[in-house]
């Protein structure tokens, strides 16, 4: 299996040069952009694995960015990490809730952030042992089809396109309807026990899905005081 490509979008070079460097020494391919149009451009250029992406930047912002990477049907699942300084409660759950599966704020330990895109590309790659823990290979509840090899999400026969976050959310909640999930252990399934967000940043994502999944998006029961169910048929 050969390297996998990070994209670095950050226009300070400096920051751009010492994640560069660790990533190469974690052993990844690394290819950077100062912007977010010349970032749109590699994507359409280059196969790329996981985009690492500033929110400050020169003409449109890493928020915007992320909208149009999302907006991209090929580009839908691709894992996105935000890299910014912006680290109040409310930017980290506008940058989740506007499509990024992760949100790493500066200053950052380059072994951490490591570790994080080593957990998303994880994500991203071992749908099969997953799927060998988890039960059948699709999950078939309500008007929805979860199909956990494909990463793919039917309501009805029409698409809908979840970020990795949104889509793990949907599957742990549609694998055993009627079982109440707290907030905490939404939080340590989709980002693993270590990761510091709060509750409120769950509601979000939770806001973000039941508006994608249309009528079926009611489903999802809100368990006052403890969190979040798949309502049973």
């Amino acid at each position: 299996m050969g390297k996998e490509t990070i994209l670095i979008v950050e226009d300070d070079i400096d920051i751009q040069q010492l994640v560069s460097y660790n990533l190469i020494k974690s052993g990844f391919h690394v290819t950077c952009a100062d912007s977010g149009e010349e970032a749109l451009q590699l994507l359409e250029q280059e196969k790329v694995d996981l985009v690492l992406l500033d929110i400050m930047l020169p003409g449109r912002d890493g928020m915007e960015i992320c909208a149009m990477i999302r907006a991209r049907e090929r580009f839908s699942r691709l894992p996105v990490i935000m890299l910014t300084a912006k680290g109040e409660e409310d930017d980290i759950i506008s940058g989740l809730a506007g499509g990024a599966d992760d949100y790493v704020t500066k200053p950052f330990s380059p072994k951490v952030l490591v570790a994080r895109i080593r957990a998303q590309l994880r994500k991203r790659h071992e749908p099969g042992e997953a799927e060998d823990d988890a039960g059948p290979e699709s999950i078939r509840i309500h008007a929805m089809t979860i199909h956990r090899g494909r990463h793919q999400v039917l309501v009805g026969d029409i698409p809908v396109h979840l970020t990795t976050t949104e889509f793990t959310i949907l599957e742990l909640l549609a694998s055993r309807p009627g079982w109440v999930f707290t907030r905490q252990q939404i939080i340590d399934t989709i980002r693993g026990y270590d990761y510091l967000i709060t509750p409120r940043a769950v509601d979000v994502q939770i806001f973000g899905l039941r508006k994608k999944l249309g009528a079926s998006g009611s489903c999802i029961e809100t368990v006052r005081g403890i969190g979040y169910r798949m309502k049973e048929k």
